[in-house]
């Protein structure tokens, strides 16, 4: 049976209080906020520092799924926000957004326009240059239209682009397993070889050795029906895209969507939480979501393997997981249940991995002033972490039907 979340410490008997007392790190809202609320859902990065070190946040969602044309930063020195000197040309969610080798910031992909049913990817990518104000060009253009796919940087400047989603017919979507890589230098794509599984909203990890490791995700299953997946699979870059290749790796041992993938700073990848699955024969739904993590490894050999990590208190799904690299622990921010998506959390809680590549434990950090969900992050100088926007209330939980409340807040953790 599921374990419930711990009551907030002002609800806790007094003989807990002394162990609240002791939850470390603390956070501050920034100097002013969003110029609009918006947020996230993708898996992969949310926000990214430019090469001046200023946090760029680009496009998103409003509470009616309409895609923004935002683009605004974050100067960590001043802790204030400021609009780019243009906007995105194409407001998009759901898209992916990376900084290249040159301190600029690609965006690729996603849906623009009205909410449709089918949603319908775009393949138009932006270039973001950060000097003089920051400016947005638009660059080549995908060889096939997507959204909710990842895009990974890779040790040549490239960009692997893999999986997505986009319009099956007039009334479904399906789910993509083709990839393309983006060379910044000739601005070209170039077709490489497809997954072995089709997949969307995915994470999508850089490992020590430079291949790329793609965790779970989700499939397609039928008309406005998904399901989690539990395969895995990494991609090896070879010399170029005509050489590159998939590979199965070990599966996870449960199906996940809606979870975070985490490089330690051993190499290995923590998995944390994730939407609970229900049964395709029963449509039973599970309350709450995952509280599991699990741990990916490749061994000498090159052959991965998950093994069960130490279960975080509670269980969460669309959070966001990031590493502080000066302790080498892990920040897992947020989130909310996937039983009803009606509630963003305030909670905070730490990972602090084993030694020798023992199971980690877990540890309650300080709450953030607002709950949220599908929030974007950043990691700042000093282990401090950027959280901005976000869903605080959705479903039957928002006060307007048909329209989730955003908030245009950030905050900033220190530990």
């Amino acid at each position: 049976m599921d374990r419930l979340r711990p009551l907030p410490a002002d609800r806790r008997p007094a003989s807990e209080h002394a162990a609240a007392a002791a939850v470390t790190g603390s956070w501050a809202p920034t100097t002013g906020t969003l110029p609009v609320p918006g947020f996230w859902a993708e898996p992969n990065d949310t926000a990214v520092m430019s090469g001046d070190g200023a946090i760029l946040l680009a496009g998103g969602e409003d509470g009616r799924r309409n895609p923004l044309a935002l683009s605004a930063r974050f100067d960590p020195a001043s802790s204030s926000w400021t609009p780019t000197a243009r906007q995105l040309n194409t407001a998009r969610r759901l898209h992916s957004i990376t900084r290249l080798a040159d301190g600029k910031v690609l965006v690729a992909g996603g849906i623009t326009g009205p909410m449709s049913v089918p949603a319908r990817g775009m393949n138009s990518a932006e270039v973001f240059d950060p000097a003089n104000g920051g400016t947005w060009t638009t660059v080549a253009s995908m060889n096939e239209p997507r959204f909710a796919h990842s895009a990974t940087l890779l040790a040549n400047g490239s960009v692997l682009v893999a999986g997505g989603c986009s319009a099956r017919s007039g009334d479904s979507n399906r789910a993509l397993r083709s990839a393309e890589i983006y060379d910044p230098a000739g601005n070209t794509w170039t077709i490489t070889k497809p997954m072995n599984d089709i997949r969307f909203g995915h994470p999508a990890i850089r490992l020590a050795n430079n291949k790329i490791l793609v965790v779970g995700g989700v499939i397609t299953i039928g008309r406005g029906q998904y399901a989690a997946l539990g395969y895995c699979e990494i991609y090896d870059p070879g010399a170029g895209p005509d050489t590159g290749t998939w590979s199965t790796t070990a599966s996870l041992a449960s199906p996940r969507k809606g979870h975070q993938a985490t490089l330690l700073r051993d190499g290995s990848v923590l998995v944390t939480g994730g939407d609970l699955f229900s049964s395709s024969y029963t449509s039973t739904i599970q309350p709450y979501s995952q509280e599991t993590c699990e741990r990916f490894r490749l061994n000498g050999d090159g052959v991965g393997s998950w093994r069960a990590d130490t279960a975080m208190p509670w269980g969460l799904s669309q959070h966001r997981a990031v590493l502080l690299p000066a302790s080498g622990k892990v920040l897992v921010i947020g989130g909310t249940d996937s039983g009803v998506f009606d509630t963003g959390y305030t909670d905070t809680i730490l990972y602090t991995p084993g030694a020798d590549g023992a199971a980690g434990t877990w540890a309650v950090s300080a709450s953030m002033a607002v709950g949220r969900w599908a929030m974007a992050v950043a990691v700042l100088p000093g282990d401090k972490v950027l959280v901005a926007g976000g869903i605080v209330r959705s479903g039957a939980a928002a006060p307007t039907l048909g329209e989730d409340l955003l908030t245009t807040t950030a905050e900033v953790y220190t530990p």
